[in-house]
């Protein structure tokens, strides 16, 4: 009975208001990648400069110098689902560079039990199959100067597609702009995530849904509308560059995102609600680097109804050598705070260190 309902919360979850806003929409969009940024509590949006920058700000690519690669797998929920990023982008020239990623986060393995229970009341274990329920975006970046060359301009299309067995699945579309300035030691990045909306559009198998809404007794579910939308974020973000010594460098950010709905940040109104990050990257000769920053800072309410704030404060560590750096965070990936802490390594090549 329980793992009945539990697949009719996928359903139900899948879409629920029909050409409407959804506060939290495509969720998965907002874990992050590179294990390098995630370190520095996501506190990268101006100083993001390199093939993840497909990702946290199209802008950045324009400061690549030649093809680059990136990956990133990490574990959610002890090793339940999976997160997985893959990215390459290269410069077209002096004015212009292109990047194209794919993320997915999934559980595999999931037990279907619809058919546990034969017309004959007799459970037979070998009418258990298995499903996924995954999520995949597809982005395509393009970025080039804009004005003036310290202005670079970048844009990202993504498609989205969301599976749950054969049971329901969607695809999604929309985009996002980006900004970033760089003057003196000053950087200086905007973001626009969704600016368009972004549409998803699902369809649900009727006949697997009622199969299991019957197999529910006192169950009333009504079909789930098919069509949500994912409003607005923005992004920006302030860092300043430090030389601390003859070898050592300092970057340090400030990124405040911006909802337009009301949530649990600290700053939390019915318009807009905002959610400031730090973040701090302290390098060696550009080898070894040393990551920390604090973020998900939120109201939470108690038990016994008084109000706290919460925080998550992030570390990582990095080590770079001849075009490959090796990147771990120490991390909720799931900006959680009551969630355990997760392990995230990630790797980015440079080609131009094996060319001949």
């Amino acid at each position: 009975m329980k793992k009945h309902f539990l697949l009719l919360i996928f359903f139900v979850s899948a879409s629920f208001y029909a050409q409407t806003f959804r506060n939290y929409s495509n969720e998965f969009l907002n874990i992050g990648v590179d294990a390098a940024a995630l370190g520095m509590s996501k506190s990268v949006v101006a100083t993001s400069k390199d093939v993840n920058a497909i990702y946290w700000n199209p802008a950045g690519l324009l400061n690549l110098e030649d093809y680059q690669g990136s990956l990133m797998h990490a574990s959610y929920f002890a090793g339940i689902a999976n997160y997985n990023f893959a990215a390459v982008a290269l410069p077209i020239d002096n004015n212009s560079a292109i990047g194209i990623s794919m993320i997915r986060f999934g559980v595999d393995d999931i037990l279907n039990t619809t058919e546990l229970i034969d017309s004959q009341g007799n459970i037979n274990f070998n009418n258990i199959s298995l499903f996924s329920a995954a999520d995949y975006a597809f982005n395509i970046a393009y970025a080039r100067n804009l004005i003036h060359k310290d202005i670079h301009f970048g844009v990202n299309v993504k498609v989205i597609r969301r599976v749950i067995g054969d049971f329901a699945s969607s695809w999604g579309f929309g985009f996002d702009a980006g900004i970033q300035f760089e003057r003196n030691n000053w950087n200086f990045g905007l973001v626009v995530k969704d600016i368009t909306t972004t549409y998803n559009t699902w369809s649900i198998d009727e006949a697997q849904f009622d199969k299991i809404k019957n197999s529910i007794p006192g169950q009333n579910q009504e079909l789930p509308e098919t069509t949500e939308i994912t409003k607005p974020k923005i992004q920006l973000g302030i860092a300043r560059k430090f030389r601390v010594a003859r070898d050592f460098h300092l970057v340090t950010e400030v990124d405040l995102n911006m909802r337009f709905a009301q949530t649990n940040d600290i700053v939390s109104s019915n318009f807009i609600s905002v959610d400031p990050t730090f973040g701090f990257e302290l390098d060696y000769t550009n080898i070894i680097f040393l990551r920390g920053g604090i973020g998900n800072l939120q109201n939470t309410t108690q038990f016994d109804g008084s109000k706290s704030l919460s925080l998550q404060p992030n570390f990582g560590v990095g080590f770079k050598y001849n075009g490959i750096q090796i990147d771990y965070a120490l991390t909720n990936i799931g900006s959680v705070g009551n969630a355990l802490y997760s392990n995230i390594f990630s790797i980015k090549i440079e080609y131009k260190f094996f060319r001949n």
